[in-house]
């Protein structure tokens, strides 16, 4: 069994048996089940929601947590094929996955009580039930310390007000995972339940990016949830961007999937484009554009390979995730140009998923944390000074 996409430096050979084939079984699921359908969720601008208790079914959904808790114990790196697969599909279907697994799941199992564990994993697990994750404010992006939505509590409750915006599967979400500030400006999460009394959502509309992704904002008007609604096991911004981390990871492996799809598409089309007498792949510069990103999808390979290993060794840092996003998104936007250029005027028709590929990376390069949040993590972490400021 080999690696499915382009191996230019032996990938397959640094995969196991196993990481092999939950690749090949996540591709066989964006090719049979999604790719048929996702330009008529593009077009109308929603999600096939049939999809998810059957991604739940293949174990996509926290699939590296322990076996009790609703995961499958997968590898670091295995879980990442599924990422690079599902964004080769299309950026929003890894996107509800990724926020599922890391958004909402992973606060639950490394924050939760065993009654939030017992209640929800299993449930966002198997697909049938989904989550969101709010913690962006329309005011507050890549700085979420200045968020103000507050929860106050009142006796054995919590009274919960305020808004979040761009939030992925918010319409849809059975459970959201909302950060707020207490009365003393400590961040901490809540577990608010679709269908309590003050908590509402609307879909966002007029996107032309990710547009195969439901996204809502949030709003809270004197929502009061128990205290056993609450996260325990966190205080603070370390609660929401240790979740960020998890998420981080999955984008910096699948907009590989992604730079994957764009190259393919552009390698196979210049082999049949005629031009001249003579396929346009046999041109220097079609060949000039096709080398760069072979090359640059095989440095981001490497380094989405190191980072899964350096996350099953506990030795991942937010640093090296910040390098892996950075990187990995810009060189899959890169691809997405040079494949478009390589199609010419058929680059920008839904008959090929490159155009729908670069509007979509145009979201994740800002999503997640911007490239500038990514850029300044990384200037701190080699000078040791902060530049946030």
């Amino acid at each position: 069994m080999k690696y499915i996409g382009p191996d230019f430096c032996n990938i397959t050979s640094l995969l196991t048996d196993e990481e092999l084939l939950i690749q090949k079984t996540a591709n066989q699921f964006v090719t049979e089940e999604f790719n048929p359908i996702v330009n008529e969720y593009y077009k109308k601008g929603s999600f096939p929601l049939d999809l998810i208790p059957k991604m739940g079914e293949l174990g996509f959904f926290g699939a590296t947590l322990p076996k009790e808790c609703g995961g499958s114990e997968i590898s670091s790196t295995a879980y990442g094929l599924i990422m690079h697969e599902l964004e080769k599909g299309d950026s929003g279907l890894r996107s509800v996955c990724s926020v599922q697994g890391g958004l909402v799941m992973y606060p639950i199992y490394q924050y939760g009580t065993e009654e939030q564990k017992k209640k929800w994993l299993p449930q966002l697990s198997a697909g049938k039930a989904v989550g969101c994750f709010g913690l962006t404010e329309s005011n507050h992006g890549s700085d979420p310390g200045g968020m103000l939505t507050r929860a106050k509590r009142d006796g054995d409750d919590w009274v919960i007000n305020g808004s979040k915006m761009w939030i992925t599967n918010g319409s849809i979400a059975d459970v959201a995972v909302v950060w707020a500030k207490d009365e003393e400006g400590i961040v901490r999460g809540f577990l608010i339940e679709k269908g309590t009394k003050g908590f509402s959502s609307s879909d966002i509309h007029g996107k032309m990016s990710l547009r195969a992704s439901i996204t809502s904002e949030l709003f809270m008007k004197d929502v009061r949830i128990p205290d056993s609604n609450r996260l325990p096991g966190i205080e603070g911004l370390k609660g929401p961007l240790s979740c960020l981390s998890q998420a981080r990871y999955s984008i910096a492996w699948g907009t590989i999937g992604a730079a994957v799809d764009c190259y393919e598409v552009a390698l196979n089309y210049s082999k049949e484009r005629k031009q001249f007498s003579k396929p346009i792949a046999g041109f220097q510069l079609t060949q000039q554009k096709l080398a760069h990103m072979i090359q640059e999808i095989t440095k981001a390979q490497l380094l989405a390979l190191q980072l899964g290993k350096l996350k099953d060794n506990n030795q991942l840092n937010f640093s090296h995730i910040s390098l892996g996003k950075k990187n990995n998104v810009a060189i899959a936007r890169d691809c997405a140009r040079l494949a478009r250029e390589i199609l010419g005027a058929n680059g920008i028709m839904d008959d090929y998923s490159v155009m729908r590929h670069m509007m979509n990376l145009e979201t994740v390069y800002t999503y997640e944390g911007t490239n500038e949040i990514h850029t300044l993590i990384i200037g701190q972490k080699i000078t040791g000074e902060p530049a946030f400021e």
